[in-house]
């Protein structure tokens, strides 16, 4: 009996030995499955980090690209056709999209600074005796000439312009490039006679390089070219009763000229074209005109 006690005592001990180890090992498991956990979310967000690299890097590709094409857009297109250039897109932000931006905010205040010392020492410089700016802004400063355009044919960028061949009394024509497409149609501008403003800044109107421009009468819902007197020959000067004085070779943008003397040119009641009253006028031949527009601004 006393021997069977103590067997007993044995195998009870043993089993609270073994609910010790089943409890440990229960613990260790939880430990390890803990563990496994923490290295899989360390896992992802490697994996995170890592796309998130590649994603920031496609994005700066992509800004480069787009900044890339609107300053080709800007160079084909001319200052006069900058609202047909793509507007940037916007992306999401990331460190590099940030710097970036940082990078071309602080370009644009350098260039400004730069801009605005350029202004200052222009306002500080005084006009020398003698220079052209010190001859009044008036019609005088403007080198109209007749001319005669040969060849008119569609511009091949864009569907309002033409591209035409102008002969105003030079050794070789001038390429002038006018938005008369939806006024006056392609075959009543070959061999046409009509006044030019020859010395305005060359400038690129889509891509091709325009030397003059067509004048015209001119209202939001017509256009119509101005026309010569009868004799008048390619070359022949405009001359304005009361402005005498020779033309600038050409005009200066910066001086806005053109914009000054633009507002005071109208055809009259009689669709003659005049500055301030005063017609455009070839000496010895006449007058210049439009054919029906009276009262109408000219540009």
């Amino acid at each position: 009996m006393a021997t069977n006690s103590a067997v007993l005592n044995r195998l009870e001990q043993k089993g609270a030995e073994a609910d010790q180890v089943i409890e440990y090992l229960k613990q260790q498991v939880a430990l390890l499955k803990e563990k496994a956990m923490s290295t899989l979310v360390l896992q992802a967000s490697l994996r995170e980090e890592k796309k998130l690299r590649v994603e920031n890097a496609k994005l700066k590709k992509e800004i480069e690209g787009l900044k890339q094409e609107l300053i080709q857009a800007e160079i084909r297109n001319g200052a006069s056709f900058s609202d047909d250039v793509p507007q940037p897109i916007p992306v999401a932000s990331s460190p590099d999209s940030k710097d970036q931006i940082k990078g071309e905010d602080e370009e644009k205040k350098k260039k400004e600074k730069v801009e605005k010392k350029g202004e200052k020492k222009e306002k500080k410089q005084q006009p020398a005796a003698g220079s052209s700016d010190a001859k009044p802004v008036d019609v005088s400063r403007l080198d109209l000439r007749v001319g005669c355009i040969i060849t008119a044919e569609k511009h091949p960028d864009a569907d309002t312009l033409y591209v035409e061949e102008v002969d105003v009394g030079e050794a070789s024509p001038r390429t002038v490039v006018s938005g008369l497409v939806k006024h006056v149609p392609l075959d009543q501008m070959q061999n046409r006679m009509a006044i030019l403003l020859c010395n305005l800044k060359p400038a690129k109107m889509r891509g091709v390089l325009s030397q003059a421009m067509v004048m015209c009468a001119s209202s939001p819902e017509k256009v119509e070219i101005l026309a010569p007197p009868p004799g008048a020959v390619p070359g022949d000067r405009i001359t304005f009763e009361g402005f005498p004085g020779d033309p600038e070779k050409e005009l200066n943008p910066k001086k806005k000229i053109w914009e000054q003397i633009q507002p005071d040119l109208h055809t009259n009641d009689q669709c003659v074209a005049t500055y301030k009253g005063v017609p455009f006028e070839v000496k010895g031949k006449g007058v210049c005109r439009a054919e029906t527009m009276a009262n109408s601004g000219i540009k």
